[in-house]
């Protein structure tokens, strides 16, 4: 067994131990589209209901962002959720709607 020099069995550095940057192959997938749950105002069930709700059904949301979400939707007409894939965005939405709250999808744009 030969002694070499370190530098040289290390691949990817030039004489000089300089790194060489080898450009990753570009690829050529798409990211999945995403899309909008969105929560529509809803005059039946109370604000706390809807908080409590949305803390449930969407785990990621904190309370003040629960709170948000309502307010929106009580405001003006609709509150945005979530923005995620699709099949989670369908899951969220028909179990919103399971527990009274009127929910719908849209693509992100």
């Amino acid at each position: 067994m030969t002694s070499q020099p370190v530098a040289s069995q290390s691949p990817g550095r030039e004489s000089g131990g300089a790194a060489v940057m080898e450009k990753a192959p570009e690829r050529v997938r798409k990211p999945s589209p995403r899309y909008k749950v969105l929560l529509h105002n809803d005059p039946v069930n109370t604000m706390e209901y809807v908080v409590s709700t949305l803390r449930q059904v969407v785990p990621s949301l904190s309370e003040q962002d629960a709170i948000a979400v309502m307010l929106e939707a009580h405001n003006t007409g609709v509150g945005l959720v979530i923005v995620c894939d699709l099949e989670p965005a369908e899951f969220y939405c028909e179990t919103l709607k399971a527990k009274g709250l009127s929910s719908s999808l849209e693509p992100e744009t």
